[in-house]
């Protein structure tokens, strides 16, 4: 894409600039609203169309794979087709697979859908800053980043609020609908003002059997994560079946894209210590980070008897440090040492986690928003020095390779770090619920004495029992989350040892602030 990128186009001024920015900041608002407000409306279509919470996380995990699988053929496209045209493309399929997610009568058309809308979103975002960048003169440059990743900061606050308030009072097809005349109106501008600016194209080969083997072993993997719970596991020859298929696509994909001229994917750039130590960090960090937007929400509404709406005001304020000190950490990275800030941001989501593992089924709503907002906090020193890391050192020729291959390996680590998390958050509440089951019975006075309150109360033995079993599943699910959220934390500190495996150089590419999405 950086061929294309350089194609000199006069900036744009006054009402078209202004135009142009709204254009492409709604494109990303509604990409990244999409990847969040599904997050706290999981409960509703899950009830709606009949199939477990945990089955119903497919909806966000099929979207961030598909979405990982389509970053890095942006730069192949674009130089078939031109900027412009995939990002109209992109625009319009994106908005023709939100009705379809919404018109979706059961789990696996909506499921369908939503890969399809994960993989039309893939060139949305790079494209969306290609083409503000070239909007905007060269010295206003870094002006023109602060507005477009502000735009990704705003998404994650609006997204829970608004997917929540939606389920609540409308139906959850809506949280889809709602981006329709929001994309044929970015759709609508963006044409009208950047038709005539077009990139050059030209063909280039692409590597047919590598994307088919990335495409297959990626597929496997999160099938095989999504299913495993359901199937039981390795009792299952189903998730045998997939497993080897991961992993002979996995040693099939590596072994073909080093001896290929034009790979999907440049594989090379893992013998940069700064690359893959600093790929490493960050997409492990947004595996449990995004799991964690999946796992609290659900947690709230199915255990806490939180609404959607209540669920979407704890998650909100995750973004409201993000906003604030981002612009900050931007400033002051080229005077500081990268890895501190990174370090800074690994303690404080450790701190975060290490909180959120000290709830209990009491938990109130401020004991709640305090670590959210802590979160938002180290959001802000994440993402913007570890892919300054991750990019220094790199030739420019290398830049764009480096920046799609990163960001399709913590896209695709935040589809699997939600699956993984959901697993382990069904196992464990399994086994505290069996462990607390044993304390039961009329060999404990506990027991005993609930059970005569309620008798007494006069509720039959049955619908009794049925409130201290809930009463258990309850607790037993919190027991679950806060082992998870304690793993994460301990997680996040072992990470900070990743960090310091690399050695920082001054690198001349410009930071992608927006790496929220």
């Amino acid at each position: 894409m950086s061929a294309a990128a350089r194609i000199s186009h006069p900036p744009l001024q006054g009402s078209q600039l202004a135009m142009g920015t709204l254009a492409l900041s709604l494109a990303v608002f509604m990409n990244v609203l999409d990847s969040s407000i599904a997050n706290v409306s999981i409960p509703a279509i899950s009830g709606n169309l009949g199939v477990s919470p945990q089955q119903g996380t497919w909806v966000i995990t099929s979207f961030a794979v598909a979405n990982a699988i389509s970053v890095p053929l942006t730069g192949w496209l674009t130089m078939q087709f031109g900027q412009v045209k995939l990002f109209m493309a992109s625009v319009l399929l994106f908005v023709l697979s939100s009705w379809l997610c919404g018109m979706a009568p059961n789990i696996e058309i909506l499921i369908a859908a939503r890969i399809l809308q994960g993989a039309v979103a893939g060139p949305m975002i790079p494209l969306s800053q290609a083409l503000l960048l070239g909007s905007y003169p060269s010295a206003k440059s870094s002006m023109a980043l602060a507005l477009w990743g502000m735009t990704t900061l705003v998404a994650p606050i609006i997204g829970p609020l608004l997917g929540g308030w939606i389920s609540d009072n409308y139906s959850w097809p809506w949280i889809f609908y709602i981006n329709i005349p929001v994309g044929l109106f970015t759709a609508w501008a963006t044409w009208s003002i950047y038709a005539k600016r077009e990139s050059v194209t030209r063909a280039i080969p692409i590597d047919k059997v590598g994307l088919a083997l990335l495409v297959v072993w990626v597929g496997a993997l999160q099938l095989m994560l999504d299913k495993g719970k359901e199937l039981d596991w390795f009792n299952s020859g189903e998730i045998i079946l997939l497993t080897v298929i991961a992993v002979v696509g996995l040693i099939y994909f590596i072994v073909w894209e080093n001896g290929q001229d034009h790979p999907v994917v440049d594989l090379s750039l893992f013998k940069g210590r700064n690359f893959s130590a600093g790929v490493l960090a960050i997409s492990v960090g947004y595996g449990l980070f995004f799991g964690s937007l999946v796992i609290m929400p659900l947690w709230l509404q199915t255990q806490l008897g939180y609404t959607a709406t209540e669920a979407g005001k704890v998650m909100a304020p995750v973004g409201v440090f993000a906003i604030i000190l981002s612009p900050i950490i931007g400033k002051i990275l080229p005077k500081v040492d990268a890895r501190r800030i990174a370090s800074l941001a690994f303690l404080g989501f450790a701190l975060v986690f290490f909180m959120r593992a000290r709830f209990n089924t009491e938990v109130d709503t401020v004991s709640l928003l305090i670590p959210t907002l802590i979160q938002g906090a180290a959001m802000s020193m994440f993402f913007i020095p570890l892919t300054s890391i991750i990019l220094s050192g790199q030739a420019a020729e290398k830049i764009p390779a480096a920046s799609g291959l990163s960001n399709f390996v913590r896209i695709m680590c935040g589809g699997m770090g939600a699956s993984i998390m959901t697993t382990i958050w069904d196992d464990r509440g399994t086994l505290h619920h069996a462990r607390l089951t044993e304390a039961t019975g009329y060999a404990s006075p506990a027991f005993v004495q609930n059970m005569q309150t309620m008798q007494q109360a006069g509720m039959p033995d049955q619908a009794a029992y049925a409130v201290l079993d809930r009463s258990i599943s309850v607790q037993a699910s919190t027991m679950a989350a806060t082992d998870i959220f304690y793993m994460a934390a301990i997680i996040f500190l072992v990470l900070i040892g990743f960090v310091w495996l690399t050695k920082p150089k001054k690198s001349s590419a410009p930071v992608d602030a927006g790496g929220a999405h």
